[in-house]
């Protein structure tokens, strides 16, 4: 009888020291649970009931250049996060801020009034550290983009409100960029007036998913685009640079002007000179001489013996009840075919339009990809304009010759146009993105480009690249001189076109460098540049020297 008591309490004992032990185990696995595996969440929703949330790096994924140089994500400052009541009365927190930031006292005080009532203010690199003072919070962020503001059209903006792109690139790619899941934000800490720090707390999350789209990979080269930008800016004029290589048909360059602060689009909007239109590839100019170039390769795809022909020019041509000057008003007399492309005799080419016909030049303005977009990757991209129907009849045959009337061409198609005689007759497809990549750049997913194909003949291309290098040296861009550097070929135009509302001309010169197996195709516009060979040839001097000085 004793032995079956002692047994029923063992047995009690037992299950007590099991259940103990089931239910410790449990306590001590919910501890684990919360003390390690939702520390960072239960932080955070501590963090978020008393204190202020700041985000610290961009809420989007980066854009690299083709090296991988983070074009956007790039740069980092100090912030001072200050409350606008401790900033309003306080004369020695004004000065501070006056001395080491880039606001003056006006704009402080514009500052002040205009925003919220936390005020983020970027400081100098050199500003003093005054992190004991109770009424303001410094620390480091990521800016999405750089005051530089570089490739600005073709990164485009966001709507900072919706985290949405606006344009360009972050348009484009606005999920894969919206994707890019990592978390790196700031709580600071307030009383319980909510207007002193009391200190500052840091939360990070990095995606577990490392091989997830967050990305986009740029045929941009970093340092090309630097020079390029860097010369449009000195020499101060509005207009759009292309550069572009002939192999790969990767645009190493893409730069509009005047350039726009990405940060600050509402300053743009009532503006007139374009700014936030990308001239390279989203307006479209009367192409003026570099027409010339779609004429005299419909003449040698269809009849060489044209190479052998004298000409003669007496200063003017006139078609019907209309006379169109030559640029040499005292004309050049008797002229061949070569000189009269070197010297962009208008007078030769009318003759020459004349006889070969529109129908035939427009077909081979399409062939070259003129009139349609060349779909590089971005989507402001316009079509521009070439003529047909009706419009090809009468005396209209003077102004196509001469890249005037309705005729209408972006940049990036006049690159298009030279690339294809750089490469012999050879389309490739151009484009300014690679591929979609992961956060920190790994290749997913490369950007599908129009496969190559032959519009005009190899031979036709040859004896073109001969003219063009007669243009550079004993032609309308003589002033051009890259001979101890490998010299180059390319066409001059001027373009007579209206730009609000008034007549002006506009300058445009297109080449290869070098001259023997060309290595960059790069295309320059000059908005009101009077004539390319005044200003358009000296901008693609100047950028091809810098390039090639730079080893690129």
């Amino acid at each position: 009888m004793r032995r079956n008591k002692n047994n029923i309490i063992h047995n009690r004992i037992l299950k007590m020291v099991f259940i103990s032990f089931f239910v410790f185990i449990a306590l001590i696995g919910r501890l684990y649970w919360i003390q390690i595996e939702s520390h960072d969440t239960l932080k955070e929703e501590a963090l978020k009931q008393r204190g202020r949330k700041v985000d610290l790096y961009p809420d989007r994924g980066t854009i690299y250049d083709v090296n991988l140089i983070p074009i956007t994500n790039r740069n980092r400052i100090n912030i001072l996060f200050v409350f606008r009541n401790s900033i309003m009365n306080n004369k020695d927190l004004k000065n501070y801020i006056v001395n080491n930031s880039v606001l003056d006292k006006s704009d402080l005080e514009r500052y002040i009034y205009s925003r919220k009532e936390l005020l983020f203010i970027p400081l100098k690199p050199s500003a003093e550290d005054i992190s004991n003072n109770k009424n303001m919070f410094i620390t480091e962020m990521t800016l999405r983009y750089s005051d530089e503001n570089l490739l600005s059209h073709v990164i485009g903006y966001i709507n900072d409100s919706e985290n949405r792109g606006e344009a360009g690139i972050e348009k484009v790619y606005d999920d894969i960029l919206k994707n890019q899941g990592n978390v790196n934000s700031l709580y600071l800490e307030l009383d319980t007036g909510k207007n002193i720090f009391l200190g500052g707390e840091y939360v990070s999350n990095q995606r577990s998913y490392s091989m997830e789209p967050g990305g986009v990979k740029l045929t941009i080269d970093y340092h090309i685009q630097k020079v390029v930008e860097d010369i449009l800016d000195q020499r101060e004029v509005n207009g759009a640079a292309v550069v572009a290589d002939v192999q790969s048909g990767d645009i190493r360059a893409l730069a509009s002007r005047p350039n726009i602060d990405q940060n600050d689009i509402d300053k743009y909007l009532n503006r007139d000179d374009m700014a936030l239109y990308n001239k390279a590839v989203q307006v479209a100019y009367p192409p003026g001489s570099l027409f010339k170039i779609v004429v005299l390769l419909t003449a040698l795809e269809n009849d060489m013996s044209l190479l052998d022909r004298i000409y003669y020019c007496n200063g003017f041509e006139q078609i019907g009840n209309v006379i169109i000057n030559c640029n040499n008003l005292e004309g050049h007399g008797y002229i061949d075919l070569s000189q009269a492309f070197m010297k962009s005799c208008n007078s030769v080419f009318i003759q020459l339009g004349q006889e070969l016909g529109s129908k035939k030049i427009i077909e081979m303005a399409r062939k070259l990809g003129l009139g349609e977009k060349v779909n590089i990757g971005l989507p402001e991209e316009v079509a521009g304009n070439i003529p047909g129907g009706k419009e090809l009849q009468g005396p209209v045959i003077g102004n196509i010759s001469i890249g005037q009337g309705s005729i209408e061409t972006t940049p990036i198609q006049l690159t298009n146009l030279m690339m294809i005689i750089a490469n012999d007759g050879i389309k490739k497809g151009l484009a300014v993105v690679d591929g979609i990549t992961t956060q920190d750049g790994q290749m997913i997913k490369k950007f599908i480009r129009e496969k190559e194909t032959r519009v005009v003949s190899k031979e036709s291309c040859q004896i073109l690249k001969e003219y063009l290098v007669g243009v550079v040296n004993e032609g309308t861009a003589k002033n051009l001189d890259l001979d101890n550097i490998g010299g180059a070929g390319g066409k001059t135009g001027s373009a007579q076109a209206i730009l609000n509302g008034e007549e002006t001309t506009h300058g445009w010169f297109t080449g290869f460098f070098p001259a023997e197996d060309p290595k960059y195709v790069v295309t320059i516009f000059v908005e009101e540049g009077i004539s390319g060979s005044q200003s358009a040839v000296p901008i693609f001097e100047q950028i091809i020297r810098e390039i090639y000085k730079i080893g690129r």
